[in-house]
């Protein structure tokens, strides 16, 4: 879509603990960590790999003591998830975790610490493009416009009639659909099902998910830095996250001067009915910023714009009740001609990033025209 009009970058993320710096992933750069932590981790560590991994744990909060013991879990693993999901992780599921968490190799963990080896490398992500403009939103306007008249936006779902095949939206407007595909968010769907159905609506209950505070901040400032992102896990900042965004496109800064100006790009959760306070939110993080020295205290006369915006849907938290409540909702949409599909539609995290959500559409179309298995939707 954006041919050669891309950033490309070297992923280098960081993790920062009580003010110190260690390489993403924790667990494989225990040596950035104090001693008395290094040996807490390294102990436990071993206990784990000497057990065995959690293939048997009943919950995520479990995996994770079963898969790297009590160190790192204490260190990094609980507080860092517990940031991101909002929810106890003993009401989690592990069933999620495929290649999204680093598993243990114990004996490749201790050679890191004693040979003071560094270990960035693993993830699906070690190298990443950017597009130069628009944000990751320009990947998607470039792809509507290759269907001009097509693609209609601005209406908000209000009914889907599963007996007479029917959207409608508030707006009083409606359309017929022979088949639909939706990414509507999966529990706001069973509740605008007609006719109702409290079989759907019950089911959706088993559905949890969180919302996004988004935060940004300019700087007239340059940064020098070869980081992409950092993770959190200290209480007293209120996000998880971290990106230098103007390292990811110079034009991310007014007029591409990333010698006069920088950017970051702040991420917290929150949980369904709480009300954070955007501006209050926003001092802490600066203030956290500072603290790990990503700022200076002097850059907050440096600070010439903020931003924030709430995300309503952030996070499909793959909770104990998740796979129960697909079990139910999506044969019954599907035998009535709904494919839920993408991050909120498919409610699977696991297969929630954007190349997962594009790739649904596209099998979704080809199972409609040809049969072809939707091999995305359908992996485990």
């Amino acid at each position: 879509m954006l041919g050669k009009e891309v950033h490309e970058r070297i992923r280098e993320s960081w993790i920062v603990k009580d003010g110190g710096w260690v390489p993403y992933p924790f667990q494989s750069n225990l040596r950035y960590l104090p001693k008395d932590i290094q040996v807490k981790c390294l102990v436990g560590a071993a206990r784990a790999s000497a057990n065995g991994a959690g293939k048997e744990a009943a919950n995520f909060h479990d995996w994770i003591l079963a898969t790297f013991g009590e160190g790192i879990a204490d260190a990094f693993m609980f507080p860092y998830n517990e940031k991101v999901w909002t929810t106890p992780l003993d009401q989690m599921s592990k069933g999620w975790i495929a290649d999204r968490v680093a598993v243990l190799d114990f004996k490749r963990l201790l050679e890191n610490v004693l040979y003071e080896r560094d270990d960035v490398a693993w993830g699906p992500n070690s190298k990443f493009k950017f597009p130069l403009y628009g944000g990751t939103g320009e990947i998607y306007r470039r792809m509507a416009a290759c269907f001009p008249g097509k693609i209609k936006t601005g209406k908000h779902l209000a009914e889907v009639n599963l007996e007479r095949r029917q959207v409608s939206f508030t707006d009083g407007t409606g359309d017929n659909y022979d088949l639909l595909i939706s990414t509507a968010p999966l529990d706001l769907v069973a509740s605008m099902v007609r006719p109702n159905d409290s079989k759907l609506v019950d089911a959706a209950v088993g559905l949890q998910h969180n919302n996004l505070l988004v935060m940004g901040i300019g700087l007239k400032k340059k940064i020098e830095t070869g980081r992409c992102w950092i993770y959190f896990t200290d209480a007293d900042m209120p996000c998880y996250r971290a990106t230098y965004f103007s390292h990811y496109s110079p034009n991310n800064v007014p007029n591409g001067d990333t010698e006069h100006y920088s950017s970051l790009m702040c991420e917290m959760s929150f949980k369904v009915g709480e009300t954070p306070d955007p501006d209050a939110v926003l001092d802490k993080v600066i203030d956290g910023l500072i603290k790990s020295t990503i700022l200076e205290p002097g850059d907050r006369q440096h600070i010439v714009s903020r931003y924030h915006r709430t995300v309503g849907y952030s996070y499909p938290i793959p909770s104990l009740s998740r796979d129960k409540a697909l079990a139910v909702l999506q044969p019954a949409l599907l035998e009535k001609g709904v494919y839920s599909r993408g991050r909120f539609g498919a409610w699977r995290y696991e297969i929630g990033n954007m190349d997962h959500s594009v790739l649904m559409g596209v099998e979704a179309v080809n199972n409609i025209l040809s049969g072809e298995k939707e091999l995305v939707f359908h992996s485990s």
